[in-house]
């Protein structure tokens, strides 16, 4: 739970919350077919539940000031993988900053698969 106090009290905003809305965003990017469990609980989950949730493969790590957002993702075969790199970065940061108002000081991809 990210929490900070405003003037007019508290806000505070999940990890699962930022997860939801930069899952919606990268799975909107182009060349990007989709995204992987990023562990053990992530895998389970989704084998119980029978569908991808959005937050699959997303891991948010601190406070409110900033943020660092991992992503395991599956890419299209062909396409400019640093092109793709490039493109998931600046739109995560442009949406958390716009939505939240917390500034992601790193976003690491992973790419842990190809499909054609």
């Amino acid at each position: 739970m990210i929490a900070y106090e405003t003037r007019l009290g508290k806000i505070d905003i999940s990890e699962t919350y930022l997860s939801k809305l930069i899952g919606h965003e990268v799975t909107g990017c182009f060349g990007v077919v989709g995204m992987v469990p990023s562990g053990n609980r992530q895998r389970i989950f989704n084998r119980l539940s029978g569908k991808e949730n959005p937050d699959t493969g997303i891991v948010v790590t601190g406070n409110a000031d900033t943020i660092e957002v991992e992503l395991h993702i599956v890419v299209t075969y062909g396409m400019n993988i640093n092109a793709i790199a490039n493109s998931i970065t600046e739109k995560v940061k442009y949406v958390v900053a716009a939505q939240a108002g917390i500034t992601v000081s790193r976003v690491t991809i992973k790419i842990d698969g190809i499909k054609e």
